[in-house]
């Protein structure tokens, strides 16, 4: 390979505190536009911004999470900023001294694993939104979305893949909702990323000139965006071209990208000490207090899960994916007091009905006493394992109680009962060549046996109790011979 791909990316996350992030005014997503506005976060003239503290533990929560060293002191910037979706013509931002700084997130792309540098996390206030009518070519402006908090996460340039990237984005969704801080909706603007990208000749240590590609709102489309604007300066470069520092815009739809702007550096946008806002100091027993309140994230449940309960690392990797469904393991393994067969009923039968139902992890609302119930029984033998996937699907979709249903359906498995050996002597009876192929030796006899047995007792028939009535019962036959 002749080029290097270097990118590095700037994650936005709005915080999902209940108002903004220098005014009172809610953050909830859908509301009318222009409602959810006051002389704040809308640019009068006179009016003055609050830093609202939850943006500043949010922060800090995720510079723990990320390795980071966490400032001392909260100090914001003003960044001139004159776009039509910010009536300011200002944005509140932190550039001279970040939030958090210098931390890292470990990634797995295959099999290998890779650390990609976090340059800094800092504070700031989304913009507006501009709505595009393309039928009668008016613009409108919704500045419902002013003032809500964000971080950007912005990493070294260590990412050289699209596959890298994505996995660097899923971690990062992974750890901003098990911080509870972004409900990282992407397809709601939560949560999007910008694409700094450049390519250089394998082996050298210098940059290439790079672009950004803004706002991209899923991570399958970052991982599209990197390959095509890889190709693309290439070819460029191999044409004997130059790459022009600039601003792109990514239309997933079509999969390419065309120039927007050039691309502004730090200076143009005149960035001086936010004068409305005093610079707040950040304490030792603050900063203590959210190191004590820190949640388990998802790869330390699953180092746990692996050696407290001995389950697989699939098992474990699907079990951690959502908040909710790790939430519902541990509730079933401690009602149940069997973590290996919760898991394999979450990451097997309870994770298959949900994908047929097009149901999310957040959605999911079951009785965990009721799945509970059911461990106990199949693991105690007192329902067969086919009876076992009936009731929990009829749990999942009916909301039944499990007792009550396998009473009603027969679902109890029947031991060494009169049912089971008149079944047994019926196959026997039935089948005299399966018989003697028994006593020649064929083990595919006895199957085939038991499987005549089983089909008439349904799914209330215990295989191992048929499988001894079975044996005792031609070694009967056989003694008589």
């Amino acid at each position: 390979m002749t080029w290097e791909v270097v990118v590095g990316l700037e994650v936005h996350a709005e915080l999902s505190t209940r108002s903004k992030i220098f005014c009172g005014c809610t953050t909830a997503f859908g509301g009318e536009p222009n409602s959810q506005v006051c002389p704040v976060c809308s640019g009068m003239p006179g009016s003055l911004p609050r830093l609202n503290s939850a943006v500043v533990e949010y922060a800090a929560r995720l510079g723990i999470a990320l390795n980071c060293e966490i400032a001392n002191e909260c100090v914001f910037d003003r960044k001139n900023y004159f776009y039509p979706d910010l009536p300011k013509a200002y944005q509140i931002s932190q550039l001279y001294a970040p939030i958090c700084s210098g931390g890292f997130l470990e990634i797995e792309v295959g099999e290998a694993s890779k650390k990609i540098g976090i340059r800094e996390i800092h504070m700031e206030e989304d913009a507006g939104k501009l709505i595009h009518n393309s039928q009668s070519g008016e613009t409108f402006m919704d500045f419902n979305r002013c003032g809500v908090p964000l971080l950007e996460i912005v990493s070294l340039p260590d990412i050289r893949s699209g596959a890298e990237a994505a996995a660097y984005l899923e971690r990062l969704r992974e750890i901003l909702l098990y911080l509870d801080i972004c409900d990282c909706k992407m397809q709601e603007g939560s949560l999007r990323a910008d694409v700094n990208l450049s390519v250089r000749r394998c082996g050298s240590s210098e940059f290439g000139v790079r672009t950004e590609m803004k706002n991209l709102n899923s991570i399958k489309a970052v991982s599209r965006a990197i390959e095509h604007e890889s190709v693309r300066q290439i070819a460029l470069l191999d044409r004997g071209g130059t790459v022009t520092q600039q601003t792109r815009r990514w239309d997933d739809t079509k999969g390419e990208s065309y120039a927007m702007r050039s691309k502004e550096n730090a200076q143009d946008y005149r960035y001086f000490p936010e004068p409305d806002l005093p610079n707040s100091a950040l304490g030792e027993s603050w900063l203590a207090r959210i190191l004590e309140n820190m949640p388990e994230l998802a790869h330390e449940k699953r180092e746990r899960y692996a050696g407290e309960f001995g389950i697989s690392a699939y098992e474990a990797k699907v079990l951690t994916g959502d908040r909710n469904i790790a939430g519902l393991f541990e509730e079933l393994a401690s009602l149940c007091g069997n973590p290996k067969e919760a898991a394999r009923l979450i990451s097997g039968e309870l994770m298959r009905l949900m994908n047929a139902s097009s149901i999310l992890p957040e959605e999911l609302n079951i009785d965990a006493s009721k799945l509970a119930k059911l461990v106990v029984l199949v693991t105690e033998g007192k329902i067969s394992r086919d009876a076992y996937k009936e009731t929990i699907e009829a749990v999942f979709t009916q909301n039944v109680d499990p007792g009550a249903y396998i009473a009603q359906k027969g679902l109890l498995m029947q031991s060494d009962d009169d049912a089971v050996m008149e079944s047994v002597l019926a196959a026997i009876n039935d089948n005299p060549e399966a018989v003697a192929d028994y006593f020649l030796g064929k083990e595919k006899a006895l199957t085939f046996l038991m499987g005549k047995v089983m089909k008439k007792l349904g799914k209330s028939a215990n295989p191992i109790a048929v499988k001894k009535s079975m044996e005792d019962r031609l070694q009967c036959i056989g003694g008589k011979k």
